[in-house]
């Protein structure tokens, strides 16, 4: 008969939250997880075009320019101290037929929400590395499933996605790389859009603390385990399945 195997030693203390960098941590989502991060014991540090809530360590950065994002990341590393995770939660749309949105809109989704992704995960490869650390990266339901007038978003979305899964393969074993897929959520994202474009009083969208608490279950899973993909919504989204 044959003996059993003994099993193999796994390590599965969750690991520290640590220093995580949000982009877009000044408001929405992204402040949702700058809470979160903070009462799971890490030090939330924000890159965005305005300044976060007092006493949080922030760089005020527009993210459609890739090379001011990476210039911030190596600014905040040497401040207040490299990233053991970053969290890319920054994302604007731009409403309307293709035929009818200015280029100049159209193409700043994408350098905001794609190319200034990319920069900043790219700046913070090195720290991340070191730490073997995390990336959370933020797509949506609609990069999943495309919604007429929204292109530009969709596009960028989708390529979230499609990086994050690249990503992931790219960096196996060295940097976990997590890609959220939330659904819609109650926040400013909203604010300002033609009543068409704006959530009815009736839609039932999540609370964005319960999407950031998400987040945190990602940065915290023990070193060697990763969650590749999240998707969160409330209850009774519309946008998927």
């Amino acid at each position: 008969m044959t003996a059993a195997r003994p099993e193999a030693s796994v390590d599965l203390t969750p690991r520290p939250v640590g220093t995580v960098y949000v982009t877009g941590g000044a408001s929405g989502l992204g402040a949702a997880v700058v809470e979160a991060v903070g009462a799971a014991g890490g030090t939330p540090v924000v890159l965005d075009r305005v300044e976060p809530r007092s006493g949080v360590p922030h760089a005020v950065v527009d993210l459609s320019d890739a090379q001011a994002a990476a210039q911030a990341v190596d600014a905040l590393a040497a401040e207040v101290g490299p990233p053991d995770a970053v969290v890319t939660a920054a994302g604007i749309d731009a409403c309307g037929s293709l035929s009818e949105i200015d280029t100049e809109a159209w193409e700043r989704v994408l350098r905001v929400n794609l190319f200034g992704t990319v920069a900043v995960v790219r700046a913070s490869l090195p720290y991340l590395q070191e730490r073997r650390g995390t990336v959370v990266t933020v797509s949506s339901t609609l990069g999943l499933r495309g919604a007429a007038d929204a292109t530009a978003y969709c596009a960028s979305k989708f390529a979230i996605r499609g990086f994050s899964q690249a990503l992931a393969a790219e960096l196996a074993g060295s940097v976990a790389v997590t890609c959220l897929i939330p659904g819609g959520m109650r926040t400013p994202f909203f604010d300002g859009r033609p009543a068409q474009y704006r959530p009815g009083a009736d839609a039932d969208l999540n609370d964005p603390r319960a999407t950031a608490a998400t987040v945190v279950t990602a940065l915290r899973q023990p070193v060697g385990s990763e969650i590749r993909e999240m998707l969160v919504m409330s209850s009774g989204e519309a946008s998927w399945p």
